[in-house]
């Protein structure tokens, strides 16, 4: 089914930043727009706003006056349900409520044409619940946008159990006319982009939790090493404690008090504080004028090393010959010894189990890398039976590479390395669900919530049998449910397939 003609009417309900938003992307593509709110006056502050921030974009060049009033003049404000009458498309963004989305779209069905196409911007909420009660739930689809409307790419298209696959797929290809990178995903708790991204905020809280790192060290390896655009915390107290906290709840309860949803009491304590981020002035971090940011934990210089060998291939191979560092190779399991120090990269497990397993008492673990040739931090672990000129060992060897390096409490997995291998875990598991294609969660988690590369793709980048490996070890060290690899990763390396084969 192809996109939805320009001159096909567009409905939004509500006028929120979230309404506001959609009903500008709508009016941008060349639709009519009507744009409805239950809230006196509501209605016309969205278009207002909408108004004002193009205004900018004018003043400073970036949009012709002709533009804008053209995109301004589409959008109509509807005084009533029944004004939607004209509308193909109703779209709503209104309160995250089951009841009150229900009553709104059957009304909606008596209001509008047998063929209108209803939406639900719902980000929680199932898409199939919603239709339930519905005389045409085959008419109804999740089109879940993400704010700011006009700026984000990703919009994901829903389908409840009912839904008619030429719908979504109307919604889909109107989405990619419209500008957007839609993807396709199956009506289960927290779509794809808030079901995957939970072990991204959740293995931080739970390093920090047991002591590893603070949340400023935690954030910056997580930038200066996996590539992130913010830290976990940084971006919590962005998005809000209550919110965030809010859909972890949401998640675990939906999936029957699933372990990999767990919620965190380190993020309970905030909210029941009032430290909800930006928003209150405080979370993880101070926002009151003049506070002292805490800064990330970083290694005094120490001596570069004299000897330095690699042990079979090992990716930091590159930015050794990119630094001029010279070193002997042989064989091996991708390991180096500098200076008599074994370096191992993280698999998942404590340095302290590596020494232990290896029979060698200096050891020192660093953690997974996006790319080491624009990495600028690294972080590290020592075995406890490892010597402090261990550490200082390990760390003028990474500094003289280039690296700020963040010492850290031996933990297994590290930062990056858990973190990595739990996104790409969740993703499997909603692969394997068929909640999404490979291709459709990748292209979420980049254009949703910015991730430097697809959890999938990073995996296969890795390895996944080292992938495996590290959630094993994982689930060895914590022996909870939440590090269970899922059965189609255990297929894929068993099988010697690949997710995007």
């Amino acid at each position: 089914m192809t996109a939805l003609s320009t001159s096909t009417v567009i409905a939004v309900i509500g006028a929120g930043t979230m309404g506001a938003g959609i009903a500008q992307v709508a009016a941008a593509a060349g639709h009519s727009v009507l744009l409805y709110d239950a809230m006196d006056g509501a209605a016309a502050r969205g278009r207002d706003g909408v108004a004002k921030t193009l205004s900018k974009r004018v003043a400073s060049g970036k949009m012709d006056q002709a533009d804008y009033d053209a995109l301004i003049g589409r959008i109509a404000l509807a005084d009533s349900l029944a004004a939607l009458a004209p509308a193909g498309l109703v779209i709503e963004a209104i309160v995250e409520r089951l009841d009150v989305k229900q009553s709104v779209f059957s009304q909606l069905e008596d209001l509008c044409g047998p063929e209108v196409i209803l939406a639900t911007n719902t980000s929680s909420l199932s898409v199939t619940a919603i239709g339930a009660g519905l005389k045409r739930p085959e008419r109804l689809v999740g089109m879940h946008f993400f704010n700011p409307a006009p700026l984000m790419a990703l919009v994901e298209v829903i389908s409840g159990i009912a839904t008619d696959p030429a719908v979504a797929q109307a919604i889909y290809a109107t989405a990619a006319a419209w500008g957007k990178k839609p993807v396709h995903a199956k009506s289960t708790p927290g779509f794809i982009v808030n079901r995957v991204a939970r072990p991204f905020y959740a293995e931080a809280q739970r390093v920090y939790q047991d002591g590893a790192a603070s949340p400023a060290t935690i954030d910056a390896v997580m930038r200066d090493c996996g590539g992130f655009r913010m830290g976990p915390f940084e971006l919590m107290d962005l998005i809000g404690h209550d919110v965030n906290y809010a859909v972890t709840n949401s998640v675990f309860d939906a999936y029957f008090k699933d372990e990999r949803f767990l919620p965190s009491l380190i993020q309970k304590d905030l909210v029941d504080a009032g430290w909800l981020g930006r928003k209150t002035g405080r979370g993880f971090y101070d926002y009151a004028d003049g506070a002292e940011q805490p800064q990330p934990h970083t290694a005094a210089p120490c001596p570069a090393p004299q000897s330095v060998q690699v042990h079979g291939v090992v990716a930091l191979t590159a930015l050794l010959d990119a630094r001029g560092v010279a070193y002997t190779r042989d064989g091996g399991e991708g390991t180096l010894t500098v200076d008599g120090v074994l370096l191992q990269p993280s698999d998942g497990r404590m340095a302290t189990e590596v020494a232990f397993e290896e029979n060698e008492s200096e050891v020192v673990v660093y953690d997974l890398a996006l790319d080491w040739l624009t990495a600028k931090r690294v972080a590290i672990a020592a075995a406890d039976q490892a010597s402090p000129q261990a550490v200082a060992t390990a760390t003028g060897f990474f500094q003289s590479l280039g690296l700020a390096v963040s010492v850290i409490d031996d933990v297994a997995g590290l930062i990056v390395t858990r973190t990595v291998a739990m996104l790409a875990n969740e993703a499997a598991d909603a692969v394997l669900q068929q909640v999404a294609s490979a291709a459709d969660v990748d292209l979420a988690m980049t254009k949703g919530v910015n991730y430097p590369r697809g959890p999938l793709a990073w995996a296969e980048e890795i390895g996944l049998d080292g992938l495996l490996f590290t959630l094993e070890s994982l689930f060895e060290t914590f022996k909870e449910d939440r590090y269970r690899p899922s059965a189609l990763l255990r297929r894929k390396v068993m099988g010697g397939t690949r997710f995007y084969d």
